[in-house]
């Protein structure tokens, strides 16, 4: 038998020391697939533009295990009854709601495994790990579902005031240092109560909630949509696509054996068995890192170019505007950057290419943040608040860009 002591202590940055609640979240912690967040950035490239902003999944995810600790005591304060099973399975829930992200977060989503979202293979690490640990996941996978009979506790694990979300305003705007991302976690958690399985939060709790929805706008035009960091993303996401079709040309690509495993393989998530599951669980940062470094040095303009842009952060141009660009400017930039780098229109689509980007702070269609006023009654925020700005944030606002090299003209 291990002697090993499993109600270990983090040190956190952000909230002084986390606790290791029972043996079982330490084996989880301690297991491969989840030590691998330790090798995945939090917030992808954005580095480029905050260089604090190195943090990890890890940290977030541990983040998160505490507040659901805080969450939890609250509740049963104020006689929301939770069981000892129910509470387990919130703290596994939330501990292993990013476990499946891959390197660079989101740009592995749309580039070497087919539209696959870091929730379904969260969702599969899940279910092999409940294998392993002999059914003892069965309740956190119920409520990560949202096929548990009580509402309120995947509204904790997933909804739009929810400790993930909690957890990432709070530590992205300490480790960027911007500081309009700021918000009141402990606040928001002692509002919190429970109305027929359903999380509320009490009325006096309505100005941090306002708070909070502000701070998350601000947050995702100023730090996770910020144009730099938007287009360093394309850009990585454009390399990958571009190794994987040399690859398929039968150009010869170098990089880790995880990676190439993805390269070699169209990946689309009805194949994911346990096999490539596994290969999944080697893939880090440190994999597409490596790999660009090597891939500044290929024969194929494209992909020398892309990797130099990363590596050096010597990156696209992206204009930005609130109208579509039109299909002839974006021609115009294809025909001019082809011709001058003799390459082919497939070629110049890597380095000239237009998008589109949303942000909407609060949703009205989603299930809402509840208040609970005074004379029992529930009312969503959106109505309650005086704020206008709030009505605001129910919006979608989308934005447009391009994104093209520099020494082209186009002013």
């Amino acid at each position: 038998m291990s002697s090993t002591n499993k109600l270990k202590i983090f040190n956190d940055p952000i909230y002084g020391f986390i606790t290791i609640p029972n043996p079982l979240i330490y084996d989880l912690i301690q297991h491969p697939y989840f030590q691998r967040l330790r090798r995945i950035s939090q917030m992808g490239l954005s580095y480029l533009v905050y260089p604090g902003a190195n943090h990890t999944r890890f940290h977030h995810a541990l983040g998160c295990l505490h507040i659901m600790q805080k969450a939890v005591g609250v509740l049963r304060f104020k006689n929301v009854q939770i069981s000892e099973e129910e509470e387990n399975a919130l703290y596994i829930a939330i501990l292993l709601h990013d476990i499946g992200h891959g390197p660079f977060s989101h740009a592995m989503e749309h580039s070497i495994v087919e539209d696959v979202h870091h929730e379904e293979i969260s969702l599969l690490f899940m279910h092999r790990l409940n294998k392993e640990f002999d059914g003892k996941l069965n309740l956190s996978i119920q409520i990560f579902k949202g096929e548990y009979d009580r509402k309120f506790m995947l509204q904790l694990v997933s909804s739009q005031l929810d400790m993930d979300r909690m957890d990432y305003l709070k530590r992205d705007s300490f480790y960027s240092g911007v500081e309009e991302g700021k918000i009141n976690s402990d606040r928001l958690i002692q509002m919190m109560n429970v109305v027929d399985d359903v999380l509320v939060i009490e009325e006096k709790g309505i100005y941090s909630v306002e708070k909070f929805l502000m701070a998350r706008r601000l947050m995702y035009w100023q730090v996770y949509l910020h144009k730099t960091s938007l287009v360093a993303e394309e850009i990585l996401t454009k390399t990958l696509k571009r190794a994987k079709e040399l690859y398929q040309k039968g150009i010869e690509i170098e990089c880790s054996k995880p990676l190439y495993f993805f390269i070699q393989n169209k990946i689309a998530l009805n194949d994911f068995n346990d096999e490539i599951l596994n290969e999944f669980s080697k893939l880090d940062d440190t994999d597409i890192v490596g790999a660009i470094k090597n891939w500044q040095y290929h024969d194929d303009f494209a992909l020398s170019s892309l990797s130099k842009m990363i590596i050096n952060r010597d990156l696209l141009k992206i204009k930005m505007s609130d109208e579509k660009f039109s299909t002839e400017e974006v021609q115009e930039l294809l025909e001019q950057y082809g011709k001058e780098n003799n390459l082919s229109a497939l070629e110049s689509k890597y380095f000239v290419f237009k998008g589109k980007i949303k942000n909407q702070a609060y949703s009205k269609i989603a299930e809402p943040i509840r208040i609970l006023q005074k004379d029992g009654s529930l009312e969503d925020v959106a109505i309650l608040s005086d704020q206008l700005s709030l009505k605001a944030l129910s919006k979608h606002v989308t934005k447009y860009f391009l994104c093209y090299p520099k020494q082209l003209n186009n002013s």
